[in-house]
């Protein structure tokens, strides 16, 4: 019995294999011809190095953000003696009824611009928008979150500030606005300065707890300054409305995005207010906003003035 015809298309199939390997070890040939007789390395460097000092052909943009630059945007900042670099972290947590859960963040979009640009030559990284957690079942849906664990926060932290040194900035400093970051911030900048310690290119790395002064600094100012009789005892986070909310966090966030302090929905219902202070108006809490908002600047601002006439950093 003669033997029935291999079918053409598994012919097709049965050959594919075959060539692959054909195809493969003509791509390793022609590639180690191109290594053995390509363009040296000398050479490569030599156009990389080109490259990256073209000059640019359009003009930049005005920012702070560093995420927001071009390649020779940045560049070009950091030869002008921009090696200030602010790691801001915030974090996405329970806030009850009226703010958004990404308070912090918000704070930190708006302050973080405001402190760069007091500093001079200074950028922003990325904002580190999640903070240190635990996950467990007293987590409930909408509680608070997603967080991280304190080990993998500390890692991200310090992870940060070594790329960005290698970047070329020479002074990194960590500011939290969320009270619960403090630990990771210290512990990667600590990190990172015994790292470095020996190394004769001298890197700061700095966590600023004076920039987290929403007890410290703006209870005292609304309360003692403006006399503002906020129900909110000195120190503490919660007040007389029962809610992990405040006077001086409403308003900077009301400058930023009324939205997230829902003014328009809280006045519709007559809840525009907090602690025992009606919201004048929109217009009055954001100038409130201002204030407190250049009150925490300022404060900052000396807070690493002081540091780097510490360290002998003019």
């Amino acid at each position: 019995m003669m033997p029935r015809p291999i079918p053409r298309f598994l012919l097709s199939v049965l050959a594919l294999p075959c060539l692959a390997v054909s195809l493969g070890a003509q791509a390793a040939g022609s590639g180690a011809a191109s290594a053995a007789g390509g363009v040296p390395p000398e050479q490569r460097a030599a156009q990389r190095a080109a490259q990256a000092n073209k000059p640019r052909s359009i003009e930049g943009i005005n920012t702070v953000w560093l995420e927001e630059l071009t390649r020779p945007e940045f560049r070009d900042l950091l030869k002008d003696g921009y090696t200030t670099v602010l790691i801001m972290t915030g974090g996405v947590e329970n806030n009850d009824d009226n703010l958004s859960m990404n308070k912090h963040n918000i704070n930190n979009r708006l302050l973080g611009e405001m402190i760069a640009r007091r500093l001079g030559k200074t950028l922003v990284a990325p904002l580190v928008t999640l903070e240190p957690g635990n996950a467990g079942s007293a987590i409930q849906p909408g509680r608070a979150g997603p967080m991280l664990s304190q080990a993998t926060y500390t890692a991200m932290l310090f992870d940060m500030g070594n790329y960005l040194r290698s970047m070329g900035f020479t002074e990194i400093y960590y500011l939290g606005d969320s009270g619960g970051n403090a630990r990771g911030m210290q512990a990667a900048a600590d990190s990172l300065t015994k790292l470095y310690a020996d190394s004769p290119d001298k890197v700061y790395f700095k966590h600023v707890p004076e920039y987290y002064n929403h007890t410290s600094v703006v209870q005292p100012y609304i309360q003692n300054d403006l006399k503002i009789p906020e129900g909110i005892k000195i120190g503490a986070s919660t007040g007389t409305s029962g809610l992990h909310e405040e006077l001086g966090i409403d308003a900077t966030l009301a400058l930023a995005d009324p939205v997230s302090i829902r003014y328009e929905q809280r006045k519709k219902v007559g809840q525009d207010e907090i602690n025992g202070i009606k919201f004048q108006s929109l217009e009055w809490l954001q100038d409130l906003g201002r204030k407190v908002a250049d009150l925490r600047v300022t404060t900052t601002v000396n807070a690493i003035a002081a540091y780097r006439a510490s360290v002998g950093r003019k």
